[in-house]
C-alpha cells in the first residue's frame, strides 16, 4: 500500500477528492439511463439473500421474505456473488503525457475508479494493483462499499517514475491472485509487446478472464504537431529536435504496425481489447466493461 502519510498533503487530497466526484458524476450520469439486468445476467442457483438498495430490480425481491419480515431482500445467485475483478493500472511516467482536459495517467485512474464504483453498487468484488516496471501498490479484492477510498488512494501517486514493464508485473498478479476472476488492465502499452503478452498469456493460463483498455492520447494517434518542436523522452533520458512533418508518414505506419500487432496478439490469447483515446467520454469506457462482460457471461 501507498505511504499513508502523504495523504496529509492538501494537494494529494484534493487530487483525491476530484478523482472520487469525478468518477461518481460518471457512474450515476451512465447509470440513469442504463437498465441494469441485460448486463448483469442471474443465474439459475441460488446462492443467498441481501438486502434491497434503491435502484435493484424489483424483480428480484423475495416477497415471501417481505411478508414474514416487512423488509425488503433481494435474491442473489451464484455468478453475483462469483464476480471479482483486478484492476492493474500503469503509473509510469509515459502516462503523464496529455495534450487534453486529462493526461493519459488521470484518464486511466478515473476509468479505473469509476469501474470500481459501478463493480462495487452491484455488491461484486474489486481489487487494484498499480505499476510501472514492478508493482508499486496492491489493493485486496474486496465488496464491501467504503473499499472505494483505499482503491481511490493507490491509484494517486505524487511522482510517477520508471519505465513500463508488464511480464514480471503481471505474473506476480498471477501469483498474488490466485483465484479466478477479471482482470483489467489499463496502460498506454509502451512497453515490449512480447512482454506484455507473456505476462497475459499466464494469467488466462491461471483461467483469468483478461480485458486490455489501450490508453493513448489524441496526438499520439494523430502526430497533429506543427512547426519546429523539440520532443523529449519521458521514460528514458533522449531529445529530439525535428520538422513534425517530415516524420509523420512513417510515425503513423509504425504506429499502425504497432497496434495491429498488439490487437492480433490480444486476440490469440482470448484477451478482449479496447483502444481508447483520452478525448472519447469516460462513459464509453464504461459500456465497452459492460458490453464484454457480457461476452464473458456468454463464454463461460
Amino acid at each position: 500500500m501507498p505511504d499513508s502519510k502523504r495523504f496529509l498533503h492538501p494537494e494529494a487530497i484534493q487530487r483525491i477528492a476530484r478523482l472520487d466526484i469525478r468518477a461518481k458524476h460518471i457512474v450515476e450520469g451512465f447509470l440513469s439511463g442504463l437498465h441494469r439486468s441485460p448486463y448483469f445476467g442471474q443465474s439459475v442457483e441460488f446462492a443467498q439473500h441481501r438486502e434491497y438498495v434503491p435502484g435493484d430490480d424489483l424483480r428480484h425481491v423475495d416477497w415471501k421474505v417481505w411478508a414474514k419480515q416487512d423488509r425488503l431482500y433481494i435474491k442473489q445467485y451464484e455468478e453475483d456473488t462469483n464476480f471479482r475483478c483486478l484492476m492493474v493500472v500503469d503509473v509510469s511516467e509515459s502516462m503523464q503525457y496529455g495534450s487534453g482536459a486529462l493526461n493519459k495517467y488521470e484518464y486511466a485512474c478515473t476509468v479505473a475508479s469509476s469501474l470500481a464504483y459501478l463493480i462495487l453498487r452491484q455488491q461484486d468484488a474489486v481489487g487494484c494493483v498499480t505499476f510501472d516496471e514492478k508493482v508499486r501498490s496492491k489493493v485486496p479484492v474486496s465488496n464491501r462499499q467504503n473499499h472505494i477510498f483505499p482503491l481511490i488512494e493507490a491509484l494517486n501517486v505524487n511522482l510517477p517514475a520508471d519505465k513500463t514493464e508488464m511480464s514480471a508485473v503481471l505474473q506476480e498478479v498471477a501469483e498474488t491472485y490466485p483465484r479466478r476472476g477479471v482482470v483489467i488492465i489499463v496502460s498506454d502499452c509502451f512497453a515490449d509487446v512480447e512482454s506484455l503478452v507473456k505476462g497475459i498469456r499466464l494469467l488466462r493460463q491461471r483461467g483469468h478472464d483478461v480485458m486490455l483498455f489501450h490508453i493513448l492520447d489524441d496526438e499520439e494517434l494523430e502526430f497533429s504537431f506543427n512547426g519546429p518542436i523539440r520532443f523529449e523522452g519521458l521514460e528514458m533520458e533522449m531529445a529530439l529536435n525535428c520538422n513534425p512533418r517530415a516524420l509523420r508518414e512513417g510515425y503513423l505506419e509504425a504506429l499502425y504496425d504497432f497496434l495491429e500487432d498488439l490487437r492480433h496478439q490480444c486476440a490469440q490469447n482470448a484477451c478482449d481489447y479496447m483502444l481508447i483515446k483520452t478525448s472519447d467520454p469516460l462513459d464509453a469506457a464504461l459500456a465497452k466493461f459492460f458490453t464484454n462482460r457480457l461476452g464473458m457471461h456468454h463464454r463461460n
